[in-house]
């Protein structure tokens, strides 16, 4: 089901209502639901999906689904540096109904494909990580099927778990290896204590290319830009997600899966950065903020900040 955004979600502080040096978000954002959406030179599509249902069955914290509005609350209060070319909408939310995952991924491929055809750059606020397979199928029908489609992904975890029985937060990245051959897929983030070795093995097997958390330090950071820009230059497009579990929980406790030996944001940071300044890359989206479970709104603090980073830099 799908819902126009709310003014509800924009407020905060104002310093000038004259002055767009002043300005932060919620000064800027204009409300447009799907149907109205239009490209000026540089326009951001913000997309809510709210969803708990794959991390449900992936026997996860539920939670997920309230994140894109208190994302929007916490971005809503940042200066905001964008030139005044650059246009950021909020084009409403995709809801899950019950266990209609599905179909709500359906639905936010839809939408997705809709901001893509229209010249808008695509920003996805998730739900569970369940969120990137609407957001892979949104930019597959928007390229055609023959362009080849680098999928990024900043994760503690593979994804790559049998959906034989049922999908879920955790089999996405399997569905569309096995049925999308003009796919590639790279993980950055991996952790050996949040993967078995049948999965490790499966990734072997899937040709995925990882790097582990472990070597990401922020040290390592030119090192691993090369092993992504070698990944990027493979392929025509490129889409980047977040699952936010691939955080250290000091600072990313609201989350499905929080791990003490996650990345550091200053990494994440780098990484979001680099790889929306490609031109090859279509879409951000960012998954797995669990404001039920958050501490001091730390996790979603840190979401609207990266949020911020993917759109000042794409």
């Amino acid at each position: 089901m799908y819902t126009e955004p709310s003014k509800e979600n924009w407020y905060g502080r104002i310093d000038s209502n004259t002055d767009p040096l002043s300005f932060r978000f919620h000064q800027r954002v204009n409300l447009k639901g799907l149907p109205s959406v239009t490209a000026n030179e540089k326009t951001f599509g913000i997309i809510g999906f709210k969803c708990d249902a794959g991390v449900n069955r992936n026997k996860g914290r539920i939670g997920a689904a309230e994140a894109p509005d208190k994302i929007r609350q916490a971005l809503a209060k940042l200066p905001c540096h964008l030139s005044d070319q650059t246009e950021v909408l909020d084009a409403g939310d995709v809801h899950c109904e019950g266990d209609q995952m599905e179909e709500a991924q359906s639905n936010l491929g839809e939408a997705v494909a809709y901001l893509l055809n229209k010249g808008v750059i695509p920003i996805i606020l998730g739900g569970g990580h369940e969120t990137f397979y609407g957001h892979y199928l949104g930019a597959r029908q928007s390229i055609g099927p023959n362009a080849n489609l680098g999928i990024i992904n900043i994760d503690a975890h593979f994804d790559l778990r049998s959906y034989e029985e049922q999908s879920s937060s955790g089999t996405m990245f399997k569905q569309i290896l096995d049925n999308d051959p003009q796919c590639g897929y790279f993980c950055a983030g991996i952790q050996k204590s949040g993967n078995t070795m049948a999965l490790f093995a499966t990734a072997k097997q899937y040709n995925v290319d990882y790097i582990l958390e472990e070597e990401m330090t922020i040290s390592d950071v030119e090192r691993v830009r090369e092993q992504i820009d070698h990944f990027i230059n493979k392929y025509d497009h490129v889409i980047l997600t977040l699952c936010t579990d691939a955080i250290n929980s000091a600072y990313a406790p609201g989350v499905s899966a929080p791990s003490p030996f996650g990345l550091e944001p200053k990494v994440v940071r780098y990484l979001v950065r680099h790889i929306v300044s490609n031109d090859k890359t279509l879409s951000f989206d960012i998954s797995e903020v669990n404001p039920t479970v958050d501490e001091n709104n730390k996790t979603v603090a840190l979401a609207a900040q990266l949020v911020n980073e993917a759109i000042i830099n794409f």
